[in-house]
């Protein structure tokens, strides 16, 4: 990167990071059940709530409680289950005129990231009824109060419960961009560990990782404050000792609710501390390949922490104690090797590769003009890269030997 941008980056990041302490961040209220959802509703006066899922999570049953609970208590739903791995904004107008249609004033994204972007997304459009999504993409453009907005996450990875953006894809251009907002973060997470039950092991293996990605890239990022390291930590920590257990035991309520307590802290981490070039890769793949996002972030980590070098060696060395990997007196730059090939270690056990099979030679230069302008200047990376430099990537992405990515 040329000296005038780095300048120009950091210079920016500088100016967010001043302002963290002053900025409206909230967490979401966390309730452990979704049996305390109409609770929610009453004591927010609503009475007909839009539910947003995918099909993938309604064909496995997982809405049934929450459906059952409601009509137990008189409130009316319909429910949105179209939407897609990396939501549209067809989706969006999909799910928005069937709020509407129904006289909906209280939403529900039930699911994984997807469904909580775009429930995220369809506030976002009610609250700002004259504004397109992509006029709102960037930071600060939403500015204006959501309905009531509840978050039960079915995946314990993408932390989009605890976060203040929401990621679209434009169902023309397929261009993948980020609405970063306070409004957008939900007034309520419902970490219920019996709605992650039915998880096939893949995807908990790849949401686990993501979980563990926006930790990682939270903690080593530039723009971090005492309460983000410390919930990166904790994240990091429980997910070294509960993924291997919720992969293998899908039926394990601890191992399960640890997870989505990991997921939560990396969320509230990197909502503040924002995420790094793992994020900024995997969304262009996503937005151009629909690869599922926590896949393609679980297969740039390591990556991406070998190309940042010695510098996040310290950092790095706290996370692989906090892991449990390495001793306190284990040497910066031993405890990072030992930390990253335990990330490789994990994706082997869970029969995750190196390699995207989608991505073509000739797409890369647009590939990593989409990520250079994602990441630069809003993360906070700890080295700074152009879309020249980021093109290492997808060429890693596409020579590297092992198993596929698309199993």
């Amino acid at each position: 990167m040329n000296k005038i941008k780095k300048i120009y980056c950091r210079t920016f990041q500088m100016g967010l990071k001043i302002a963290l302490p002053f900025l409206p961040y909230r967490k979401p209220e966390v309730i452990g059940s979704v049996k305390a959802i109409p609770e929610i509703i009453r004591k927010r006066r609503c009475s007909h709530v839009l539910i947003i899922t995918d099909a993938g999570i309604r064909a496995l049953g997982l809405t049934r409680r929450l459906e059952k609970v409601l009509t137990q208590n008189g409130i009316t739903f319909c429910i949105y289950d179209k939407t897609v791995a990396n939501p549209t904004t067809a989706n969006v107008a999909e799910a928005l005129e069937m709020y509407y249609t129904n006289n909906c004033n209280a939403i529900i994204g039930f699911g994984g990231g997807s469904s909580m972007d775009c429930a995220k997304a369809v506030g976002a459009r009610i609250a700002k009824p004259k504004q397109s999504l992509a006029r709102m993409k960037g930071i600060l453009k939403v500015h204006k109060k959501l309905p009531l907005l509840i978050a039960v996450p079915t995946t314990a990875g993408t932390g989009s419960e605890t976060t203040l953006a929401a990621v679209i894809t434009d169902a023309e251009t397929r261009y993948k961009y980020s609405i970063n907002d306070f409004p957008l973060i939900p007034r309520y997470a419902v970490l219920d560990p019996r709605v992650t039950l039915s998880l096939p092991p893949s995807i908990t293996s790849a949401t686990g990782m993501d979980a563990l990605t926006h930790a990682v890239e939270a903690y080593i990022g530039r723009s971090t404050t005492y309460g983000t390291r410390k919930d990166a930590l904790l994240a990091v920590k429980l997910i070294f000792e509960n993924i291997d257990k919720a992969y293998s035991d899908g039926s394990s309520i601890d191992a399960r609710r640890n997870m989505l307590h990991a997921s939560f802290y990396a969320g509230c981490a990197f909502t503040k501390s924002y995420v790094g070039y793992v994020h900024a890769v995997a969304h262009s793949l996503g937005g151009e390949y629909n690869v599922p996002h926590g896949l393609a972030n679980a297969i740039l980590l390591p990556f991406v922490l070998e190309a940042y070098g010695p510098c996040i060696h310290k950092k790095l060395h706290h996370l692989s104690v906090a892991a449990g990997i390495s001793a306190k007196d284990t040497p910066y730059d031993t405890a990072a090797r030992e930390f990253i090939d335990a990330i490789k270690d994990m994706k082997k056990r869970f029969g995750i590769g190196d390699t995207v099979s989608e991505i073509r030679e000739e797409d890369i230069p647009k590939l990593s003009h989409y990520a250079d302008k994602e990441a630069n200047p809003l993360y906070p990376v700890p080295v700074l890269m152009d879309a020249e430099e980021l093109k290492q990537f997808y060429i890693t992405l596409m020579t590297q030997s092992g198993t596929s990515s698309n199993q």
